[in-house]
């Protein structure tokens, strides 16, 4: 049996889909996917997030995943605890089993979350074709202290498309909000899925007024 894959990810409708696709694939994600196609917006995300600014205390990972964002923020030196909150529990046991975390949480991010408090809120790969769109973004700041640095990842095919631009221009909480456009995978993409191998984000930073 071959493990899900870009295309059955992008066409998931909804909370229950996305269970049973991320229970699938939880274990092998890292070295089927993320190591197969060279996936490079954890790192991305994180080097954005720490450029954004200096911070002490708690940051919440949304859509943790296996925590490849989070490995990534330890690699570049961060130090502080780091949350995970994702909706599969297959793929918060994998990021568990890393010893990242302070504390995994099982939720859905468009729903109020039930945590608060965070100086810190970075996410990667969530924000993208079938999985979360803007009208999580009022759940995330209300998790968030004053002066929170904030880093998200959405993949660029959907900026549009879903929304985004007006969304964040409603949240009126925000200040020095600032995007870059990034590839998403590297050249191994490219014969691993040449469909999905030239796919953008835009990583957009800011913080919460």
């Amino acid at each position: 049996m071959q493990p899900p894959d870009l295309s059955n990810a992008y066409a998931l409708n909804g909370a229950e889909d996305c269970q049973r696709l991320y229970a699938d694939w939880a274990q092998s994600y890292d070295t089927d996917f993320a190591a197969g196609m060279d996936y490079r917006l954890p790192a991305e995300t994180a080097a954005a997030f720490l450029r954004a600014g200096p911070l002490a205390g708690p940051v919440l990972d949304v859509g943790a995943g296996t925590g490849l964002l989070a490995a990534a923020l330890r690699a570049m030196g961060h130090e502080g605890a780091i949350d995970a909150l994702d909706l599969s529990d297959a793929m918060l046991a994998q990021a568990g089993s890393k010893g990242l975390y302070r504390r995994l949480t099982k939720a859905d991010v468009t729903q109020p979350l039930p945590m608060s408090g965070y100086t810190g809120i970075v996410s990667s790969g969530t924000f993208t074709h079938g999985h979360v769109g803007p009208e999580a973004l009022p759940n995330l700041i209300a998790a968030a202290l004053p002066g929170a640095v904030f880093a998200l990842s959405i993949n660029a095919a959907v900026w549009d498309d879903l929304g985004f631009d007006p969304a964040f221009r409603a949240l009126g909480t925000i200040t020095d909000l600032d995007r870059s456009e990034v590839a998403i995978y590297g050249q191994a993409a490219q014969a691993r899925d040449p469909a999905h191998a030239t796919d953008t984000a835009l990583i957009v930073t800011f913080r919460k007024s």
